[in-house]
């Protein structure tokens, strides 16, 4: 199949998962920010967001796009060293001239996997797990927060969090500042007329969205020290 068997497929699967991905942590990081403004609004939020059929299957849709992007991320990350062989410890002037990011995207992926398994056991197996594994006729032995804003200090009033916090935020703007328009250069959307375009929108989309979630998890941490 073209999208398995060719490197450009390859890279077009990595492109549709990445932009879906963006629209989630888009969709993420608004969420969050309701939580200042609005407690009662984000745990009705949170409640909409449950152990619905919707919710689980919206869910699994996001597993399977992180899994598929990773997937591929490491396929076409191994293609290309087996490619460039003894010559990728070679610094050409073209290599010279990739940016930072593009160079160490998987490395940078890495850290955003491990950042989201750990908010995922912070979160997500203590709400909407035990919630499934009781709709599910189970029985959970995870005690489950008592609301989405009662979690969030539950998590945030360790000192240790919001440093870690602000590295996972970190990691994921050099990844989407890189990510976002390669991706439409990898779907043709980007020549060389709306390829300096897409940068500067995924330069400010990163930006905003890490504004908006260290500004969550500082205020946050702020609230819970005072």
């Amino acid at each position: 199949m073209w999208l398995t068997k060719s490197s450009v497929g390859r890279k077009v699967v990595m492109s549709v998962t990445g932009l879906f991905l963006v629209l989630f942590v888009t969709f993420h990081a608004l969420m969050n920010v309701v939580a200042v403004f609005s407690p009662s609004g984000y745990d009705a939020v949170c409640e909409f967001l449950g152990a619905n059929w919707y919710a689980v299957l919206g869910s699994a849709v996001i597993a399977l796009a992180i899994a598929i992007h990773f997937i591929y991320a490491a396929w076409l990350t191994l293609q290309n060293r087996k490619a460039r062989g003894n010559d990728r410890y070679a610094v050409s002037k073209s290599w010279k001239e990739v940016d930072w990011q593009s160079k160490n995207m998987f490395a940078i992926g890495l850290i955003v996997v491990c950042f989201l398994i750990l908010h995922l056991v912070q979160f997500w197996a203590k709400m909407q797990l035990p919630e499934l594994i009781n709709n599910m006729g189970g029985e959970s032995c995870i005690e489950p927060y008592t609301s989405g804003h009662y979690a969030l200090y539950e998590v945030f009033k360790h000192v240790w969090v919001l440093p870690v916090y602000l590295i996972g935020f970190a990691a994921l703007w050099f990844h989407l500042t890189h990510g976002f328009w390669s991706a439409f250069q990898t779907l043709g959307v980007a020549g060389d007329k709306w390829i300096g375009r897409w940068k500067t929108c995924a330069m400010w989309w990163a930006t905003i969205l890490f504004i908006l979630f260290a500004f969550t998890a500082i205020y946050l941490t702020w609230d819970c020290a005072f």
